[in-house]
C-alpha cells in the first residue's frame, strides 16, 4: 500500500515517515512540505521530500498533519486521506464533507487508540454521574502548538456534552479570569497549557461534592498518533468513499 505524507518536515511529519518506513505492508510513495522547508531535498527511505503536493496523487493514502488551509489544498490530489489536522472553521468542515463524496476520508481530532478509548470512558463517566458533577477539561501540549483548545480537548468536551443532553456551544467556558461570578452548574470549562516539549495530555475532570472522577491520557511519543493514523490508512483499502473517524477503524 502507497503512503504519501504532507508536512514532512515538521515533528509529526518525520513520526510519521519512520513509521511507515518501518512497516513492511506500506511504502512511502510521496513526501512534501511548504516551500522553503528546510527538509526538501532530504532523502526519505527511496525518496526525497519535495514541495508539489500534486505528488500525492502516486499514492494511495495521503496522511495529512498540517493547517486547514494547507489540508484543503492537499485534498485535491488525493485518491483517499487521512486528516489529524485540527482547527477547521465550519466552512472549511464542509468542504472536508464534500470531498468525502468522491473519495474515502478518516479524520479525527486524535488518532491514538488511548485518546479514543478515553472518549468511551468519558462518555460512560457522564452517563454515571449525571448532572451532579461540574466538568472541567483541561489539555497540554508542546510550546509550539498553534490552536487551543486542541482538537482532542473540543471532542471530548462534544462527547460529554452529548451524554448529558447539552449542546456544548451554550455551556462552554474558555478559561477564568477577574470576577466571573458562581460556576454555572451545566458549564464545561477549558484550560489549555502549552510549554515545552509536552506531547498531549488530556483530562477530563468531573467534581462532585466529596468526591472527584478524572478520565486522563497521556502520549509520550507522536508515534502514538502515528500508529492511529496508518490503521486509519489501512482501514480506507478499498472502502466507499464517506467520512470516517477513529470509532469506524477501532469499530466501536
Amino acid at each position: 500500500m502507497k503512503i504519501a505524507i504532507a508536512g514532512a518536515g515538521g515533528r509529526m511529519g518525520r513520526t510519521l515517515i519512520e513509521a511507515v518506513l518501518a512497516d513492511r505492508g506500506l511504502s512511502l510513495a510521496g513526501a512534501f512540505d511548504v516551500p522553503g522547508s528546510p527538509a526538501i531535498g532530504q532523502q526519505a527511505g527511496n525518496i526525497r521530500i519535495g514541495s508539489d503536493p500534486s505528488t500525492a496523487a502516486a499514492a494511495d493514502v495521503l496522511i495529512d498533519f498540517t493547517r486547514p488551509e494547507g489540508t484543503l489544498e492537499h485534498m485535491r490530489h488525493a485518491k483517499a486521506m487521512v486528516i489529524g489536522t485540527t482547527g477547521f472553521s465550519p466552512a472549511q468542515k464542509k468542504a472536508i464533507e464534500e470531498a468525502a463524496k468522491r473519495m474515502p476520508i478518516a479524520m479525527a481530532a486524535n488518532f491514538a487508540v488511548g485518546v479514543n478509548a478515553a472518549y468511551r470512558l468519558a462518555e460512560m463517566a457522564a452517563r454515571i454521574l449525571g448532572d451532579g458533577y461540574d466538568v472541567e477539561i483541561i489539555e497540554a501540549h508542546h510550546r509550539h502548538k498553534v490552536d487551543a483548545p486542541s482538537g482532542t480537548a473540543l471532542r471530548l468536551g462534544e462527547v460529554v456534552a452529548k451524554a448529558l443532553n447539552r449542546k456544548l456551544s451554550d455551556v462552554a467556558r474558555h478559561g477564568r479570569a477577574g470576577e466571573t461570578g458562581e460556576r454555572p452548574g451545566k458549564q464545561i470549562g477549558f484550560h489549555a497549557i502549552r510549554g515545552g516539549d509536552i506531547v498531549g495530555e488530556h483530562t477530563v475532570m468531573f467534581a462532585g461534592q466529596g468526591e472527584r472522577l478524572e478520565v486522563t491520557v497521556r502520549s509520550q511519543s507522536r508515534m502514538t498518533y502515528a500508529a492511529g493514523a496508518l490503521r486509519a490508512a489501512k482501514f480506507l483499502r478499498d472502502r466507499a468513499p464517506g467520512l470516517y473517524d477513529m470509532a469506524d477503524v477501532l469499530g466501536l
